[in-house]
């Protein structure tokens, strides 16, 4: 997991929020869980900027796209989540 929570540190650089495992745990278990029927670029908590930037870093990049979609898993199948 402590991988997993590097590697969402530079997605939620990115994205403006802290990016330190224990900021990333609380996010994930605040938000989750996601409803399946919800893009992640959808879901209520994002700012309008946040929303995009996740829309176009699917769009443009391999590398973005698997973490954009890990994060999408954590939120979806929550599990009790504790940083390294």
């Amino acid at each position: 997991m402590d991988d997993l929570f590097h590697s969402f540190s530079k997605l939620f650089a990115q994205l403006g929020l802290a990016n330190d495992s224990a900021s990333i745990a609380s996010f994930i278990k605040k938000n989750a869980p996601l409803q399946p029927d919800i893009r992640l670029e959808d879901a209520p908590f994002w700012t309008p900027s946040q929303a995009a930037l996740i829309k176009e870093k699917r769009q443009e990049d391999a590398d973005w796209t698997q973490l954009i979609d890990q994060l999408s898993l954590a939120l979806r199948a929550p599990v009790e989540l504790t940083p390294g």
